[in-house]
């Protein structure tokens, strides 16, 4: 597989992640965000380490379980701190903060840790991904920006990216699929006590059981699968900016089925994350070779 169909996989698993915000639209009010968190990572999760068991093609005498227990970790109170955060300060600020921060968070990690310098393709690409970012947090109205709340937010952005940096250790030594199979399980089940303490009146509701077996299969098992296997040929950082695309797609979502209206300045948000996905993307050759 090339590596510009590596960016590109996980491009694509970071417009699935985007669906989810619209996804949630259809989901009874009832459920709590972080009760929702739980249930997409234990249908995603559980759904795909039941076939890997059945297939076999998990093996646990030779499993990298520290680089597991770690990612699983990350994710796990990544959910926490994500939808902590948008309770206390919106979707909007605590999406585009947790969001927009982690390429940031990664590639500063991979400095200091690897030890890899930032390329100038990734300079760019991040810094134009950024300040769309910022742009389409402009156009939000009516907002209070909680001060724990954006705390939350960034210590998310920092999750995500230790996340990926651990996943990427994972997939150094067993294939994408089981990977995402074990460590969402994993993710699960640390989470599955948030199950029985918050409200999940509504859950078994027909919307919610299609809306949560959408959340769980499409933009968990699928999207990442596709991040994972893009991951195993390009740097984390890259990937990490790559998600952006999320909420790219979140924002066109919004406008195209929510009725959301976006002003000129978002549009140019827009704009420049679609410029700074685009540039990062089609230069895979140019980072391929800067990183062998």
């Amino acid at each position: 597989m090339s590596t510009r169909i590596s960016y590109l996989m996980v491009l694509l698993g970071a417009v699935l992640w985007g669906t989810t915000g619209t996804a949630q639209t259809f989901m009874p009010q009832s459920v709590h965000p972080l009760a929702v968190g739980a249930s997409r990572l234990a249908v995603g999760g559980f759904t795909l380490l039941i076939i890997m068991l059945v297939l076999r093609k998990i093996d646990f005498r030779d499993w990298p379980w520290k680089s597991t227990i770690q990612a699983a970790l990350a994710m796990a109170v990544f959910q926490y701190c994500f939808f902590t955060s948008i309770r206390l300060t919106g979707v909007a600020i605590g999406t585009v903060v947790a969001i927009g921060s982690a390429p940031m968070f990664s590639g500063i990690i991979e400095w200091l840790i690897l030890k890899r310098r930032p390329t100038k393709v990734w300079l760019i690409a991040t810094s134009m991904a950024v300040v769309g970012c910022i742009l389409l947090f402009f156009n939000k109205e009516g907002l209070i920006v909680n001060p724990v709340g954006v705390s939350l937010s960034l210590c998310a952005g920092l999750l995500f990216a230790f996340y990926t940096l651990f996943n990427k250790k994972v997939l150094d030594q067993v294939e994408a699929i089981p990977s995402v199979a074990v460590i969402f399980s994993a993710s699960a089940v640390i989470l599955m006590p948030f199950l029985f303490i918050f409200e999940t009146e509504g859950l078994l509701m027909v919307s919610g059981i299609w809306t949560m077996i959408y959340l769980g299969i499409a933009t968990t098992s699928i999207a990442y699968i596709l991040f994972s296997v893009g991951l195993q040929k390009i740097p984390s950082s890259s990937a990490v900016t790559l998600s952006l695309a999320e909420p790219l797609t979140a924002a066109i979502l919004s406008v195209l089925i929510v009725g959301e209206r976006l002003d000129l300045l978002s549009w140019t948000g827009i704009t420049l994350l679609l410029g700074g996905i685009l540039v990062l993307t089609f230069s895979g050759r140019r980072n391929k070779a800067a990183n062998a």
